[in-house]
């Protein structure tokens, strides 16, 4: 075979990738972007609702008994963001009914006043979108994985507009340190086209007006001292879920009454800690925090310990807004005590603790440049990368692998793998 004709089966075979990916990420990306929006749409008028009705708090237990019962119902007991990790690596299958038992499972916990975020459901819901859709067009094993990366890339698009951010995730957060960088295009597609009709449907991105400090040794500085305290906090945020994870259910072995008893407790903490502050995603305490720079000094603690309780006495949603609230409120807070501006260290830490808790370097530096439209984008990744470093070996998702070393530049062996996921679980 000479060159020419090896030139033209190369060509050949990768034209019928680009149209393999382009067929699926086009359904992918509008059935994502409906879903999402739509999904979007039942949260945001499920926070109205409960903020114009405060006695819905009270229907939190009932609302947990619900969920319970939807789960069970729809046989997705104990299947979270962490099965659609594994569905990317190693082909874990992902039910389809997951959709409507996530969906419906965030919207009741928002209504009645769980503290919890939504991109776990967004994860979770593109997530099963992809992989079954993949498996219905009949596409090999990894390739099957690659649909799973564009739907999760695609529903996190279309529910906070930042699809760059929301494919490279996508990409990077099963295995730190390794990138399924063939799954770019689909995934990156499919988000365009998600984030597209999130647009169509009069839903805005997620947008921060930011004013940044100039760039200098001393302002990089202060910035590193925030980063290295960030990382302490994200190391608190990812303990605390973990810790309440695996303690309320051998405290309350029964799911009945754990979610039952949970959606009480989180009534009364409601009450002791500000009724309507840290109930939902608490998107206004975010956006207050960052472009007013406003924020109470306990906020960050009393978010931790709500979205905890919350997600461990098994109502739904994520942690990843609630993760934005932690870093927005703490930056803020802590930012004018180092000598930054409140508004700008609110954003730092916002990123920041995103990143530490994710383990998502890039990701986070790209969501920082949608979120805040490139404003101090330098010292914002600066925040990022000392966060990243310094957050240790462990995150939000245990079913995430470390396939490179945070601190130093070498693979990871299988042995410490293997004993760091252990530490985790």
């Amino acid at each position: 075979m000479n060159d020419f004709d090896t030139f033209r089966h190369e060509a050949e075979a990768a034209l019928r990738v680009a149209l393999q990916w382009f067929l699926l990420a086009v359904p992918m990306g509008l059935l994502c972007g409906f879903l999402g929006t739509l999904f979007h749409l039942a949260v945001e008028h499920a926070t109205e609702l409960r903020a114009a009705q405060p006695w819905l708090l009270f229907l939190l237990p009932v609302a947990g008994l619900l969920i319970n019962a939807l789960y069970k119902v729809t046989k997705c007991e104990g299947v979270g963001t962490n099965n659609v990790l594994r569905a990317v690596q190693s082909g874990e299958p992902v039910s389809i009914l997951l959709v409507p038992a996530i969906f419906l499972g965030t919207v009741l916990t928002h209504l009645c006043g769980g503290s919890a975020g939504r991109e776990g459901a967004a994860l979770q819901m593109g997530g099963s979108i992809g992989w079954n859709l993949g498996t219905l067009l009949r596409l090999k094993d990894h390739d099957r994985r690659t649909a799973t990366i564009s739907g999760m890339a695609a529903f996190f698009s279309a529910l906070f507009g930042t699809p760059l951010a929301a494919a490279c995730f996508a990409m990077m957060v099963e295995d730190v340190g390794l990138t399924f960088t063939a799954a770019f295009v689909p995934a990156f597609t499919s988000a365009l086209i998600a984030y597209g009709c999130s647009l169509a449907f009069g839903i805005a991105p997620t947008h921060f007006a930011l004013t940044a400090p100039e760039l200098n040794v001393r302002t990089a500085l202060l910035v590193i001292l925030l980063g290295v305290a960030c990382a302490a906090v994200s190391r608190l945020f990812c303990y605390t879920l973990h810790f309440m994870e695996h303690t309320v259910p051998k405290l309350l072995p029964n799911p009945w009454v754990r979610v039952f008893a949970g959606g009480v407790l989180v009534i009364g903490f409601s009450y002791l800690f500000g009724v309507g502050r840290y109930n939902g995603a608490g998107m206004s305490v975010i956006t207050a925090a960052v472009e007013q720079g406003q924020a109470l000094p306990w906020d960050f603690l009393c978010k931790i310990f709500l979205t905890a309780l919350t997600l461990a006495c098994g109502f739904k949603g994520g942690e990843v807004v609630p993760s934005f609230f932690v870093g927005a409120t703490f930056g803020c807070v802590v930012g004018p005590l180092l000598g930054l501006p409140a508004e700008f260290a609110a954003a730092v830490g916002l990123v920041s603790i995103f990143c530490g808790a994710t383990n998502a370097l890039i990701p986070s530096i790209l969501l920082g440049f949608e979120l805040f439209s490139g404003a101090g984008l330098e010292l914002i990744a600066l925040g990022c990368g000392i966060c990243y470093m310094l957050s240790g070996h462990h995150g939000l998702y245990s079913s995430q692998t470390f396939v490179t070393n945070k601190l130093r530049s070498e693979y990871m062996s299988h042995k410490w793998r293997v004993k760091v996921k252990k530490a985790e679980e």
